[in-house]
């Protein structure tokens, strides 16, 4: 009998090990992407970083191993970063504990001095695997990979980041080589998988999940051309892959070998912490969700941390609460404000330079929308947060055109009230532009007024580089407005907002 009893003893200590090695060999990685400076709930009462760190927190309660991971665009958006440079971000999530930080493209939006400055105290690893930062700022400051053990298991760790070119103001990226995605991505995750012998390899990227009009590559093309990373986590396209929704964009993709991969993204705000649990000697099945946050976690706010915003919000809060006129009924950014802002620069425009014909700004830039109701000076430098200013140029017809096109390929841009234009969504292209009503004329020079970021060829607007500079305001574009609302065209009237469809689709 004695020689069973020791075979049914080792069986038994062999299942209580293996049991400690299962517990060992599960990691949950949560996760964030673009963010944008959204520290306090949104107007509607979701999202909010103090609400993040209490699910965090009962998460690594819960789970013996967690990791902490941001997919880029943690700041601008917000008076939080307009006002203290990113400083309350990267502290809060010190406070929160990230374990993993990627950069975004709104990361670069004050320069590369101003950027090294804000991620020097960051205490998560920062990685960047296309990027080379060799002779500015930024060297040594980034790895290409990172590896994660996990009982007798090992993660890599890498990031894919955006083609700065068109995305990226190139005075804001000064020194910065790119190097092409997939093939960064695809030789990190083989010398990660067979040089380094780890057994899961997770892609951190901040290129955008594959279903927005821009150029490059994106979440999707990662995937299809990869055989050794296991999972994506994106930024970016602000794409909620959110697997209780039966509308959600897909998470589970195919890749080289014909196998899926999960790919992930929550959104953008901080709406919605990602989660991922999985067993790491199977990863392709791991288990994925979005989880709200919400007031319910209210009542579980670590005081510490909220003791530490608290000064910073004070600040906010005193912009917000400068009043600067009234609006007569909601106006959204891709409608109505739209139409505003685009407006107003043709307005500055001509208040710098005579003869200006029309303007033209971008969606992008705006970044909130405008309350029915009292207009504070906080919220239009919240709504136009970018250090732009208004450009006057001459430009040619054909330029125009070709800038033009560039805005219909993503669903059209915001064009000033004396402008009208149709195109054709299947090819991208502008079928009928009237200027004063009148046809676009390649062959004539026109006076266009626009932002700095576009005449510089930013949102991939490249053929506006080929203008001649006119004038440049001599402020910031929120300053403009805001004294364009308080004692300018609207001093003591209600704005209202026009709807109209100015570039439309046939």
């Amino acid at each position: 009998m004695k020689p069973f009893y020791c075979f049914v003893t080792a069986l038994l200590c062999a299942a209580v090990i293996g049991t400690r090695n299962a517990s060992a060999e599960r990691l949950v990685i949560l996760h964030t992407n673009d963010t944008h400076s959204q520290i306090d709930p949104n107007n509607k009462n979701l999202g909010g970083i103090l609400r993040r760190k209490v699910l965090v927190d009962s998460v690594r309660a819960a789970q013996p191993n967690v990791m902490l991971v941001d997919a880029g665009d943690a700041v601008q958006g917000t008076l939080y970063f307009s006002l203290y440079g990113g400083e309350v971000e990267q502290k809060m999530m010190n406070a929160l504990g990230y374990d993993i930080q990627i950069l975004g493209n709104h990361e670069f939006d004050n320069g590369m001095k101003e950027l090294a400055k804000m991620y020097a105290p960051v205490k998560a690893t920062k990685l960047s695997t296309n990027y080379d930062f060799s002779g500015t700022e930024l060297d040594s400051l980034f790895k290409s990979y990172t590896i994660k053990k996990i009982g007798d298991k090992k993660v890599g760790f890498m990031a894919i980041n955006i083609d700065p070119k068109g995305m990226i103001a190139d005075k804001n990226a000064t020194g910065v080589k790119y190097l092409d995605g997939i093939e960064a991505a695809n030789a990190t995750a083989w010398h990660l998988k067979h040089n380094e012998k780890c057994d899961v390899v997770v892609a951190l990227t901040h290129i955008g999940y594959g279903d927005e009009h821009e150029p490059g590559y994106t979440d999707r093309d990662i995937a299809a051309n990869s055989k050794n990373i296991d999972i994506i986590i994106g930024g970016h396209s602000h794409t909620a892959i959110n697997p209780d929704k039966s509308d959600s964009p897909a998470w589970n993709v195919a890749n080289a070998s014909g196998d899926s991969i999960l790919v992930t993204q929550t959104g953008k705000g901080g709406l919605y912490l990602g989660e991922i649990d999985m067993d790491l000697d199977n990863p392709r099945a791991a288990k994925y969700r979005l989880i709200p946050v919400t007031k319910r976690l209210d009542d579980r706010i670590d005081a510490a941390t909220a003791a530490m915003l608290e000064p910073y919000r004070h600040g906010v809060d005193s912009i917000r609460s400068i009043k600067i006129g009234k609006a007569a009924a909601e106006m959204r950014p891709n409608t109505e404000l739209l139409n505003f802002v685009s407006d107003f620069v043709l307005d500055e425009g001509r208040a710098i330079a005579p003869n200006v014909d029309l303007a033209i700004v971008n969606k992008g830039g705006i970044r909130c929308a405008m309350p029915k109701g009292t207009i504070t000076k906080g919220l239009i430098m919240q709504m136009l947060p970018f250090d732009n200013k208004v450009n006057v140029i001459d430009i040619s017809g054909a330029d125009l055109l070709d800038a033009l096109n560039v805005m219909a390929k993503r669903g059209g841009d915001g064009v000033s009230r004396n402008v009208n234009v149709i195109y054709d969504p299947s090819t991208g292209k502008c079928t009928s532009v009237t200027i004063n009503g009148k046809l676009l004329d390649k062959d004539k020079t026109y006076r266009l007024a626009t932002i700095d970021y576009l005449r510089n060829g930013g949102d991939y607007m490249s053929s506006l580089t080929n203008g001649t500079e006119v004038a440049v305001s001599d402020r910031v574009l929120y300053d403009d407005l805001i004294d364009y609302i308080q004692s300018g065209k609207y001093k003591g009237k209600t704005i209202k907002g026009d709807a109209a469809v100015r570039m439309k689709a046939l």
